[in-house]
């Protein structure tokens, strides 16, 4: 088994909590597993796994080995693709993540024009909250992220920005009453931005309303339209709703609020994605621009309290 296989091993295993779980997403047996893991221990010199009843747990020594692994294994998968790229980067291979609304809402038209002029090009696009998205650019497991403000650690390149507002929407039986402070809230999951940004502006606002999660942007999108309650959420998003009546927006101070979706890529960025962003901000209509140019939308943490205190 190559180098390159036991450090999947071991990063799948740490995924998933499990040797069967990892097994199988490999398509391996537990065996093979077991076994690549042992052998990266006796390469590395310290135990990785310890026994955890039935099953097994990553060592504090495994825990740190799995960073470098997924970081090893995103940089071998991006030389591949960069140095294919550099010969003929209309026949590369681009790696794409996206936050939940912006994989929604943004990326398929986006998409569907970079590919009407360079249909050779191999897309991959991840879908994910911004607590995962964000890991992945920094492991070099994909070349883009588009989301909001990137966080402020880490190697990182912002290539374009596109206007964004936070809005407060819910059904239109619900405005004639609205209270912030009494209103249900429709929460996103916990690592969604959104909802991070949605908790520092009650708390800017000084309340402690009832809050309601769910597991999406289309769940609670659908949940305000039935009237469970009220939620922040990116204007252009349910621009539809708005516009058919089955939401209203609603009235919030310190709202609405300009938060700028970006794109971002790795300081070294492959020939294909280069391309990439060529493109979007070459097409004015795709509503991208580049960093400090004019119309170009500024630095969100100024808007408002409640932008400081989160990042979507």
């Amino acid at each position: 088994m190559t180098t390159n296989a036991r450090l999947r091993a071991l990063v799948e295993l740490a995924d998933t909590g499990s040797v069967r779980a990892a097994a199988q997403r490999l398509v391996v047996t537990e065996a093979s597993v077991s076994a690549a893991i042992s052998a990266l221990a006796a390469e590395v010199g310290v135990p990785l796994l310890d026994r955890d009843g039935r099953g097994v747990r990553l060592t504090a020594a495994g825990r740190r080995y799995v960073h470098y692994a997924r970081r090893i294994l995103g940089l071998h998968e991006e030389a591949l693709a960069a140095a294919r790229s550099e010969a003929d980067p209309e026949h590369g291979t681009l790696r794409l993540a996206a936050v939940t609304t912006a994989g929604e809402h943004l990326l398929p038209t986006l998409l569907a024009s970079f590919r009407a002029e360079y249909p050779a090009v191999v897309l991959g696009l991840e879908v994910a909250p911004r607590g995962a998205v964000w890991p992945k650019l920094a492991y070099h497991e994909v070349d883009l992220v588009v989301a909001g403000r990137p966080p402020d650690d880490g190697p990182m390149w912002v290539r374009a920005v596109r206007p964004n507002s936070l809005v407060v929407v819910g059904s239109p039986e619900l405005a004639a009453t609205f209270d912030p402070a009494a209103a249900t809230w429709l929460l996103r999951e916990p690592e969604s931005g959104i909802r991070a940004t949605t908790t520092a502006l009650l708390s800017a606002l000084e309340v402690d309303p009832p809050r309601l999660t769910l597991g999406s942007h289309g769940a609670v999108v659908a949940a305000a339209v039935a009237g469970l309650g009220v939620t922040l959420v990116s204007l252009p998003a349910v621009h539809g709703h708005l516009e058919s009546g089955a939401l209203v927006q609603l009235a919030v101070p310190g709202t609405p609020l300009r938060r700028p979706w970006h794109v971002v890529s790795q300081p070294a960025p492959t020939a294909t994605t280069e391309l990439f962003v060529r493109h979007l901000l070459a097409h004015g209509e795709l509503g991208w621009r580049a960093p400090g140019s004019p119309g170009a939308p500024g630095d969100p943490a100024e808007d408002s309290p409640a932008a400081t205190a989160a990042r979507t």
